[in-house]
């Protein structure tokens, strides 16, 4: 487990998110064709890294705003302190220093996007996503981040503390840059 400045934990956050929207905007100058074009290598074209991080976001941000609605009294804490599995979570979706992701994974079955998609459909659901999230970054200030937790997607049983779900949920996102980066260079 580790320790956190809460404050410094969701500005660096909130800055993680702010550096993905302006990527994600230099995404969008791109003709819808580049973004549907299968990597020649094979795998996921842009659109659908994107796509796949849209189910994320529909899983996660509801239960993230539904979570710190009903802790409306829970008080903040100086420090958050982070929960074994989900340092874990975080730790195993992070792209190393260098760049690169240090452990393939597939995606769920219910996270798999289809093959050809509506670029500016994909990329405006994720801006608006992307705009919540930093909502509930802001949000997370007033609340103690280490008491409300939220379900995993993967099973409603596991819960996760809220600020590990907001790292877990961000590195995931960095992690499909690396990838979506790749894919059209």
């Amino acid at each position: 487990m580790r320790n956190f400045n809460k404050q410094l934990l969701l500005s660096g956050l909130e800055k993680d998110v702010t550096d993905i929207l302006s990527r994600i905007n230099k995404v969008r100058t791109l003709h819808p064709d580049k973004l549907n074009k299968v990597p020649p290598t094979g795998g996921w074209t842009a659109l659908q890294v994107i796509e796949h991080l849209n189910s994320y976001n529909r899983y996660y941000l509801p239960q993230i705003q539904k979570s710190l609605s009903q802790n409306v009294n829970s008080a903040p804490d100086a420090v958050f302190k982070s929960g074994r599995i989900g340092n874990y979570f975080t730790k195993i979706m992070l792209p190393g220093a260098d760049g690169n992701i240090p452990k393939k994974m597939s995606a769920p079955k219910d996270h798999v996007p289809q093959l050809r998609l509506d670029a500016a459909k994909v990329l405006q659901e994720f801006i608006a996503g992307e705009e919540q999230l930093l909502h509930y970054l802001k949000a997370a200030y007033k609340k103690d981040i280490g008491k409300i937790k939220t379900p995993i997607s993967i099973s409603k049983f596991i819960k996760l503390k809220l600020g590990d779900t907001f790292r877990f949920l961000i590195a995931h996102q960095q992690r499909h840059f690396v990838q979506l980066n790749r894919t059209l260079a």
